[in-house]
């Protein structure tokens, strides 16, 4: 099979990192951004919502959001206009990684795309103005379920590359973590 997108291990167990491989012309450009066939190894998601974020102003942050089950969900992220300092934080209880913190640059012109597992917590900076988001979820945004952790939580030592700018009132009021935190649980993997 002719492979569309390249997929890359990180530090974290089952995070990974995806490339389209792009098709280039005197037309423009062609790339894929799933294909269930070719990331079968890494995920069988189907995807369930599929959401479009602009973000005006650099150095915005967004995030630390996750779902509690039963609406844990995956996700895949890509940078269509712009760039970000993307952030993900393993909060899986009893991972071997918990809190462990994993970041990389998204960008238009990278178009790098970053799987994340059920599991996760998931933010992000903006490093340019009017940037573009797309998300792929396999569960659909259930307010109810939804947990979060403070984008300044100490445990995380999270090292924003920018001066945060508009954090909105409902991440600002995003509780951080207690000792008793332990993580949450995954009923499928």
């Amino acid at each position: 099979m002719d492979k569309k997108l390249t997929v890359t291990g990180t530090s974290i167990d089952k995070l990974y990192l995806i490339e389209p491989v792009a098709f280039s012309d005197d037309r423009g450009s062609f790339s894929r951004l799933y294909c269930q066939e070719e990331l079968q190894d890494i995920t069988c998601m189907s995807i369930k919502q599929v959401n479009h974020s602009l973000t005006r102003k650099k150095g915005t942050v967004r995030g630390l959001h996750f779902q509690y089950e039963p609406n844990t969900e995956e996700k895949i992220v890509q940078c269509i206009r712009g760039s970000i300092f993307d952030v993900v934080v393993d909060i899986r209880k009893n991972s071997p990684t918990f809190l462990k913190v994993f970041s990389v640059n998204l960008t238009q012109k990278n178009k790098k795309m970053i799987y994340i597992p059920k599991g996760f917590a998931h933010g992000f900076q903006t490093l340019e103005d009017d940037t573009e988001l797309l998300y792929f979820h396999s569960s659909v945004y259930k307010p109810s379920n939804e947990g979060a952790i403070h984008v300044k939580e100490p445990l995380l030592e999270i090292e924003w590359p920018l001066k945060i700018q508009n954090l909105s009132q409902r991440d600002n009021e995003h509780v951080f973590l207690t000792n008793d935190f332990e993580g949450i649980e995954i009923y499928e993997v």
